[in-house]
């Protein structure tokens, strides 16, 4: 898997390099986190973008949470079906996974079309 990073874009940033991805003929899936509780490295309304190369940008966590929602992602471009993820870890478990002081997450990934 390639990856192109954005880590710190804006979601104008990480709309636009998804566009371009659209213009270039890529399927594209979009992720956005829609609520968190306790801690969160990113916040509601945070943003990433992926194509089928498992080319990213943006972000919507971190750790191994922005891994398993690139996976949903790539597979939400095969079968055009949405995903509503939620992530939740203890305080014990939580640098271990990208929420650096425990918390839940939830990411809902979609196939987006040109």
């Amino acid at each position: 898997m390639t990856t192109d990073i954005l880590p710190e874009s804006s979601q104008d940033d990480v709309l636009a390099q998804a566009d371009a991805w659209l213009d270039a003929g890529d399927k594209v899936a979009l992720a956005t986190v829609v609520r968190t509780w306790g801690s969160s490295p990113r916040p509601i309304g945070s943003q990433l973008a992926i194509n089928a190369d498992g080319r990213f940008a943006g972000s919507v966590s971190g750790g191994c949470i922005e891994g398993a929602v690139i996976t949903e992602a790539l597979e939400t471009m095969e079968d055009g079906k949405p995903r509503k993820l939620e992530f939740g870890v203890s305080d014990a478990m939580a640098w271990e996974v990208g929420l650096a002081c425990g918390g839940e997450i939830e990411v809902f990934v979609e196939k987006l079309d040109a």
